[in-house]
């Protein structure tokens, strides 16, 4: 029998410009469950594989970040990522890209100092990163364009590409907390409206605190329909997932509306995402408007 402790079953290295996209596909990964680490110098991802086979193969799915943040030690990756590609691990590279003149433009627009600029313009700085990690490029297993790539439509790609068979059985949820006042998401596929439960906003102990608070749980603890809501909401959710994912559906985004989106709306999406990270979901809670109402 084979005690050996378990290494990582699959590896994703990100590379690339700054300003591509990077962080959005580190968050992609995150959100399908890789352990991820950003900015990690190259020569220390085989020292992160052994933390991950030392966890017991608890880390199955390793997603690591190393750019030009990491100095000098980018030289010494060409080397690692050969033998990587050597051994038994299941790796990939991939190099997220988009022209030197979105780049610059995206920078300007942010007003983020690029890591090369110093003393000299953001296009001299992308171009001097360009030079410095292009033979990466070379390397690499798949190569992203971001250059007329939306935030939502690069992170559906990565999880399009990196979703093991486990992810794909239903879909990507996502809850969206809201206030009617402000209007409906967009995107919301399914909208619930919870100004049924207890409403804090007229304790004026409670009114500037946000549904996530503590003090907020206690409060619809209190009350048994706020727990019997929730309940009845993830049941309907548990029903309607899998018939979405018959339809070929691998997104689904549910709004969760209360009066200002600061108090019931967030704390029952907190609870949602809570009840479906229990069941080894990887649901995603976005709360939109929570900070509207602050005085």
């Amino acid at each position: 029998m084979n005690d050996q402790p378990k290494a990582p079953q699959q590896i994703v290295i990100v590379t690339g410009m700054s300003g591509s996209g990077k962080h959005t596909v580190f968050k992609a990964l995150e959100d399908l469950g890789y352990f991820c680490v950003d900015n990690l110098p190259p020569a220390l991802l085989p020292k992160l594989i052994e933390m991950g086979r030392a966890a017991g193969g608890g880390v199955s799915r390793l997603a690591v970040v190393t750019d030009v943040r990491s100095g000098q030690t980018l030289a010494d990756f060409e080397s690692v990522y050969t033998d990587l590609k050597k051994s038994r691990f299941n790796t990939r590279l991939v190099f997220v890209d988009a022209s030197d003149e979105v780049l610059a433009r995206r920078y300007s627009e942010t007003r983020r100092v690029h890591p090369l600029a110093q003393g000299q313009g953001v296009l001299e700085g992308v171009r001097s990163e360009r030079r410095q990690i292009s033979s990466l490029k070379e390397l690499c297993d798949l190569v992203i364009d971001t250059s007329q790539t939306s935030v939502h439509e690069l992170k559906h790609l990565i999880q399009q590409t990196f979703a093991s068979d486990s992810d794909t059985e239903r879909p990507q949820i996502t809850f969206v907390s809201f206030g009617f006042k402000y209007g409906l998401p967009f995107n919301a596929d399914l909208v619930l409206d919870v100004r049924f439960l207890p409403n804090p906003y007229f304790d004026p102990d409670l009114k500037q605190l946000r549904g996530d608070h503590p003090a907020l749980a206690t409060f619809f603890q209190k009350e048994p329909e706020t727990e019997q809501s929730v309940e009845r909401i993830a049941q309907f959710l548990h029903y309607l997932v899998p018939k979405y994912r018959r339809e070929g559906k691998n997104y689904l985004t549910v709004g969760i509306g209360c009066t200002g989106g600061r108090h019931r709306s967030v704390y029952v999406c907190q609870e949602l995402s809570r009840i479906l990270r229990e069941e080894g979901l990887h649901p995603i809670v976005q709360h939109r408007d929570v900070h509207k109402d602050e005085a």
